[in-house]
């Protein structure tokens, strides 16, 4: 009776930390979910002036973070049914979002590289289309040049030195209404550079939270599997 007694009282243990973990599991999955939507509203805008631009890298994170949501939801029904059989369904689904978050991570890295080697090319060849733009990258390069405060591929000369030249855009600016062509009221860092600490910075930070966070359904996947094996315990237990 006594180890009865123990069994059940392992068995509440182990449903209010896995419960803890489906509430802080399925918080994550809303981070991931927005880390997906601000990469593709806002980081987007920078990201396709590189030739080597893919759209994937949100929609990855947007996909694993609903995902998560979803089977979080399901995941408090299975921890409070106490069946073994959803318990060890639901592990398995951690350790296929493990994988899935670890792999978004890893290929966010590799993303960033190639995102990084088609900026040279991609910034020029954004600069020769600018008067006669029609997929919005001039609005785009306009408010790169505005938010990081950068003017040209590399310096400001590089819009004199197109091929045929194209005039300063007011954009390079420092302040509103300025006229572009005094280089004293222009921005003279080229925005190469910026773009490329900026992106880094930002990937970079996304990289290391898709790794960090994929570890963490590795902590449900034991704790499912151990609840699972309490309760077939303590139905042993009753039936001895």
């Amino acid at each position: 009776m006594g180890k009865h007694l123990q069994t059940v009282a392992a068995m509440a243990c182990m449903k209010s930390l896995l419960m803890v973990f489906n509430f802080v599991f399925w918080i994550s999955g809303i981070v991931i979910l927005a880390i997906g939507v601000w990469m593709e509203i806002e980081l987007y805008k920078y990201m396709e002036m590189s030739t080597e631009f893919s759209g994937t890298a949100p929609y990855v994170l947007i996909g694993t973070g609903s995902l998560i949501i979803i089977i979080g939801s399901f995941a408090c029904c299975c921890t409070v049914k106490g069946q073994p059989v959803l318990l060890y369904v639901y592990g398995a689904f951690l350790a296929i979002i493990f994988v899935l978050e670890l792999g978004a991570g890893v290929s966010i890295f590799a993303y960033r590289t190639k995102l990084n080697e088609g900026f040279e090319k991609g910034l020029t060849q954004a600069m020769i289309n600018y008067r006669n733009d029609t997929a919005h990258l001039a609005d785009n390069f306009d408010l790169m040049q505005k938010t990081l405060h950068c003017c040209g591929n590399h310096q400001a000369s590089d819009w004199l030195n197109l091929t045929p030249p194209s005039p300063i855009p007011t954009s390079c600016c420092v302040q509103e209404g300025c006229d572009s062509s005094d280089d004293r009221q222009i921005y003279s860092q080229g925005c190469y550079e910026k773009i490329i600490d900026f992106l880094n910075s930002n990937i970079g930070l996304v990289a290391g939270a898709a790794v960090g966070i994929a570890f963490f359904p590795l902590l449900g996947v034991i704790l499912s599997c151990c609840l699972a094996s309490v309760i077939n315990k303590a139905k042993y237990e009753q039936m001895a």
